[in-house]
């Protein structure tokens, strides 16, 4: 589970909000004061560019954050409730580990269902905690391309103040759960604090800010024996790294978004390091990534039953046809194959668990 939060003497609380300043304002007025700052309009983008960007946003808010109330939206955006496809990609490698240790432990169902429920609840705030912190190191970038020009501390509807206040209340609400976790993950948890507090600043510096992030984002993979009372290093290492790849290939798919504007602003990435290489890097990527899931079966003796080869099979034929299917020129494209690792691994992820059900019935 990814550690992905410090209130300032003085900081608004997070759920002090003003109004959003209207669209009409920002473009129109070549200064706005929000929160008592001076926030300069985007200066890239015509003001229907900026008009549709403002359009998109409300129109993505979805029927759960759309019905929030109004002064607390811009901190669900924030946490990007209303796009939980990074919340799940969190979570999956974590209920791999919890579901494969459960098996070598023979944990008891219910220690099994709240060990996946807690990890659930520590994604959630977690990826929203590692969001603030990209956004926050980030709004100067933000406001350079039009995907993200709209987010609530580069459109200055939360302010950087508020934004480390809400990111203090995350972070402890993390911790607080780390801490219903067994001793033993405690140190193995808090070891990822410092990738996922700097994570965001590599893309400033080298094209390879993909590996710092899947480094932190599959820390479940790791963090999930522990929490089970299991630590299996020749299983959790090949599952981490394994996992690790497959951040690699579909973070890369998701950088492909962007690329024109990232050359703009300065913004470094895979798919800028690979270029028209990047499908045959991700394939090759893709083949390691399940040869080390192959091992870590091996390891832990569970690679034969049937839910493990049947699901590691499904898991391995999406992302292969994903890569080769994905038109990365296409922005759309790319993030409906970034999205499609939601249901690849929850096939992994529900193969694994039929493999426990029948071991724990005495059907494997």
């Amino acid at each position: 589970m990814l550690l992905h939060g410090l209130k300032l003497a003085g900081a608004a609380t997070p759920f002090q909000f003003s109004r959003s300043i209207p669209l009409r304002a920002l473009v129109l007025n070549p200064i706005v004061r929000l929160h008592g700052t001076k926030v300069d309009p985007p200066q890239h983008f015509t003001p229907e560019q900026l008009a549709q960007a403002r359009l998109e946003r409300n129109q993505g808010l979805g029927p759960f954050v759309s019905k929030l109330p109004k002064k607390w939206i811009p901190y669900a955006e924030l946490m990007r409730l209303e796009k939980p496809v990074g919340t799940w990609l969190l979570y999956l490698p974590c209920t791999w580990a919890i579901t494969m240790a459960a098996m070598e432990g023979m944990a008891p169902l219910g220690s099994t269902l709240w060990t996946l429920g807690l990890f659930g609840v520590g994604a959630l705030i977690m990826r929203g905690a590692g969001c603030t912190i990209n956004d926050l190191l980030d709004r100067d970038l933000d406001s350079k391309v039009i995907r993200s020009v709209e987010r609530p501390i580069a459109s200055g509807r939360v302010s950087k103040n508020q934004a480390i206040g809400f990111l203090a209340a995350q972070t402890a609400v993390g911790v607080g759960i780390l801490a219903q976790l067994p001793a033993q993950c405690w140190w193995l948890g808090l070891a990822s604090l410092p990738l996922v507090f700097t994570y965001p600043l590599f893309k400033r510096f080298t094209y390879y800010p993909q590996v710092v992030l899947s480094a932190c984002f599959n820390w479940g993979a790791l963090l999930g024996f522990p929490a089970m009372g299991i630590l299996d290093w020749s299983t959790m290492l090949p599952l981490y790294t394994g996992s690790l790849l497959w951040c690699m290939t579909y973070d890369t798919i998701y950088a492909h978004q962007d690329k024109k504007f990232d050359v703009k602003a300065g913004i470094k990435s895979t798919a800028l390091a690979w270029g028209s290489r990047s499908k045959t890097i991700c394939n090759v990527m893709t083949a390691c990534q399940f040869s080390l899931y192959v091992l870590a079966g091996l390891n832990s003796g569970l690679l034969w039953g049937p839910g493990f080869i049947g699901g590691l099979s499904i898991f391995a034929y999406r992302v292969f046809t994903m890569i080769k299917r994905v038109d990365l020129d296409n922005p759309a494209a790319c993030w409906k194959a970034f999205t499609s690792n939601i249901n690849s691994g929850l096939y992994f992820s529900g193969a694994l668990l039929l493999d426990y059900l029948l071991r724990l019935f005495g059907l494997l």
